[in-house]
């Protein structure tokens, strides 16, 4: 197996500022880049890392839209809408943290972020059982009794064939 420096040391720290999971994550990596520990590891390693930072900033970027999301823009959206939006927020950033730990050497499902996540998870199930009522065919009683009326009904030649089809049996019977 042959070791190598990852080309992470040129990748900035902190966009998101002190206190983000997100920023954490990253700056674990970076100064596990810039003191050289890195060199120690497996190739595979390294490109496993370098494959993870290229993750998290396309999350980032994600993130970042999300949150450039106006208060304005927010209010405009529908309640179900609103509630899709903050339950993807909120599920992505407990995920993050769930990862964060993870990276820390924590296990997540010892953690409250685990309690956390299935309370998200049970509102993004009622939701998607709100969406799939609105969806589904709603049936329309009037219509359906008139297509029991009309299927039912036996006009006047209809019963007059039916008398001299009768009729006919007997006879040949007879």
């Amino acid at each position: 197996m042959k070791h190598r420096t990852a080309p992470l040391a040129n990748i900035k720290c902190g966009k998101f500022g002190k206190g983000s999971t997100i920023a954490a994550i990253h700056c674990e990596i970076i100064v596990m880049a810039h003191e050289g520990s890195l060199e120690d590891y497996p190739t595979e390693i390294a490109e496993y890392l370098t494959g993870f930072l290229t993750s998290l900033n396309s999350v980032q970027n994600v993130i970042q839209t999300l949150m450039s999301l106006s208060k304005g823009d927010h209010l405009k959206l529908g309640p179900l809408e609103q509630a899709k939006l903050d339950l993807l927020s909120a599920y992505a950033l407990n995920s993050l943290f769930w990862m964060y730990l993870v990276t820390q050497g924590v296990n997540p499902k010892d953690h409250g972020i685990k309690l956390e996540l299935e309370r998200i998870r049970t509102y993004m199930n009622r939701i998607k059982e709100i969406t799939d009522k609105k969806k589904a065919s709603r049936l329309d009683k009037h219509a359906a009794s008139r297509f029991v009326r009309n299927a039912l009904w036996v006009g006047e030649d209809t019963k007059d064939k039916d008398v001299v089809a009768q009729q006919a049996k007997q006879r040949k019977l007879s």
